[in-house]
């Protein structure tokens, strides 16, 4: 089941004629990505400061559908792919209502301090694959 987090587009995600700027999608789905690892008991800054682990986006496929508009309610769902050894890969969409606008393929990492690739562990495995089944 996907993690789903809503947000609201204000004035400073857009550009001058009310859209969203594409980048800023990027924003929302990083946003989206740490709360479904939240809401999977996995705090990104204890897991740096006890494990030395973090994640690191290490490939975007984007595709943009639709434009997202000023004051428009986008929820963004966040979809476990697939773990590696040492990377997790998500799908991620964003939508206003039915209205499909964005989705992602995104690969993300799993690094040391030094950002050298390093395993996941069980735990977080564990984690991941019981708040994504």
């Amino acid at each position: 089941m996907p993690h789903h987090l809503s947000c609201r587009v204000y004035y400073e995600d857009t550009d001058v004629g009310g859209v969203v700027y594409y980048a800023n999608y990027f924003k929302f789905a990083e946003r989206a990505r740490t709360e479904g690892l939240r809401a999977a008991g996995i705090m990104q800054s204890l897991l740096l400061a006890e494990h030395g682990l973090a994640f690191a986006v290490r490939q975007v496929e984007a595709e943009f559908i639709k434009p997202a508009r000023l004051d428009d309610l986008l929820t963004i769902a966040t979809d476990l792919r697939d773990i590696g050894k040492a990377s997790v890969t998500m799908h991620q969409t964003i939508a206003r209502g039915a209205e499909l606008l964005v989705q992602f393929n995104v690969r993300l990492a799993a690094v040391n301090a030094k950002f050298r690739p390093v395993r996941i562990p069980v735990f977080v495995r564990a984690a991941l694959q019981a708040a994504f089944p």
